[in-house]
């Protein structure tokens, strides 16, 4: 059974840090990308990044170029979203998802086969 299980969220002032955590079991981990995803209350849930199985090419939403960073560990299975100089926007529930095995995808909700519980992510003004 596919298992994503995000961790790192919390209450954080604006221009803080967090790093979020998504631990992935049940499939083989290096043949997957995967993506980092939020939705804020009353929004549609967007794509924020995403890192591909084989070249580790990355993709960034526009609203958080420069800020946030995705990054993989194959040897721990999990996949990383580090989030620096938070802003109050970026208030939402985070989850990690996973594409069917495929060498490239868009960073879409369609797209997304696998999806983490979530994690809430705060951003104090």
């Amino acid at each position: 059974e596919v298992q994503l299980v995000e961790s790192g969220g919390g209450l954080v002032q604006a221009g803080g840090s967090l790093r979020l955590s998504c631990a992935a079991s049940g499939f083989t981990f290096d043949d997957y990308g995967f993506g980092w995803f939020r939705q804020a209350p009353g929004k549609e849930r967007e794509g924020v990044s995403c890192i591909s199985s084989t070249d580790g090419s990355t993709y960034y939403a526009d609203s958080v170029k420069g800020r946030f960073t995705i990054s993989r560990d194959n040897a721990k299975n999990t996949v990383y979203l580090q989030m620096n100089s938070l802003k109050p926007d970026d208030t939402a529930v985070y989850y990690c998802a996973a594409p069917p095995r495929l060498p490239g995808f868009p960073c879409t909700v369609p797209t997304m086969r696998y999806w983490g519980q979530g994690t809430q992510v705060t951003v104090s003004s």
